[in-house]
């Protein structure tokens, strides 16, 4: 395999797992936003066992991304986390403390230390939500970086209109997952209540979701360009609008599973949509993009580095696979609280 081959084969491998952590790990934090909506310690436990057994193997996706960032594209990587410096802390914090608020929840019976844990979680889980959308949406519009890779503004640069829309959308796309998995694990009045929050956050979604679209082929024709050139990658986009747009139908039908495996298609198509619309930049300049753009070539790994990570992703990847099956065939059905639950 030549290098041209390898490094997008690399960026297929971080696309990949970009978008396997965001399907994931989205309704962990759609749940968790969601968690202080009911009032009831009951239905929080419900909330919280609901994802128990999965929300760690979520997060490693997590993991193997920026570890694939770091070992294909080393210069991407060194660019976005010295210029995201002060937004990756709090998302990281974020990543702690809800990681925490889970695991201390239950250490003890006082309501005022599981309502406090229980609100660390809804805003940790929001941060994240909105982070990831947040930063997608400036690299869309791109960030001030030299022809040295170096982040040459402030971090109030990055308070545009358009990245805190995209971060908008992404609360309102994992709110919407989030519901949609807790309606498939949960029975009873609770399920039925909801069935009824889901259509809210569904109604919710659409809206950001057109907002978005709208903007995007306003102020960022160039996403649209890709399908232009290659009229079939539209079919991606319209595959996202069917997918997204089923799932009132297939909700109203009772067919939650389905629902729940249409929301996981469309957000992959989005981020697929992403992943074209900005190819073959990686991170985009708004002082130069002719010179400074950070692209698939002009920052990958060397020939032999790339070679070296290939047999450790076919060796890795499928592992990771293999135990995130293994994990979501063992704990499918309803969620039940038993002696062991959170």
């Amino acid at each position: 395999m030549n290098e041209y081959l390898l490094e997008h084969f690399w960026y297929f491998i971080v696309g990949f797992c970009a978008i396997a952590y965001i399907v994931l790990d989205g309704f962990d934090l759609g749940v968790g936003m969601l968690n202080i909506f009911t009032k009831k310690d009951e239905e929080r436990r419900l909330f919280l066992n609901a994802i128990g057994p999965v929300w760690d193997g979520n997060e490693v996706w997590l993991v193997v991304f920026v570890g694939a960032l770091f070992a294909g594209f080393p210069g991407v990587y060194a660019s976005f986390f010295s210029s995201f410096y002060d937004l990756v802390i709090l998302f990281l914090a974020s990543l702690i403390f809800r990681a925490v608020s889970i695991e201390f929840r239950s250490k003890q019976k006082s309501p005022y230390w599981r309502s406090t844990w229980d609100y660390v979680f809804a805003i940790a889980s929001l941060g994240i939500a909105f982070g990831a959308g947040f930063a997608l949406g400036n690299l869309v519009e791109g960030i001030p970086i030299n022809v040295d890779g170096d982040f040459v503004g402030t971090t109030s640069v990055f308070f545009k209109p358009y990245p805190v829309l995209v971060g908008l959308l992404a609360v309102a796309l994992f709110l919407m997952h989030g519901t949609i998995y807790l309606v498939m694990k949960t029975e009873g009045d609770l399920h039925d209540r909801l069935r009824r929050w889901s259509e809210r956050c569904m109604l919710i979604f659409f809206f950001f979701y057109f907002v978005t679209t709208c903007a995007t082929l306003i102020y960022m024709p160039f996403m649209a360009e890709r399908m232009r050139e290659i009229p079939w990658v539209g079919l991606i986009g319209l595959a996202a609008f069917v997918f997204f747009f089923s799932i009132p139908k297939l909700f109203s039908k009772g067919r939650d599973g389905t629902a729940f495996i249409f929301s996981c298609l469309g957000i992959a198509s989005l981020i697929t949509l992403f992943g074209i619309g900005t190819y073959p930049v990686l991170i985009r300049s708004t002082i130069d993009p002719e010179n400074n753009n950070l692209t698939i070539i002009n920052s990958a790994s060397s020939l032999l580095t790339l070679k070296v990570l290939l047999i450790i992703v076919a060796i890795g990847v499928p592992m990771v696979l293999g135990y995130g099956y293994y994990v979501y065939k063992v704990f499918r059905g309803k969620v039940k609280i038993g002696p062991s639950s959170y």
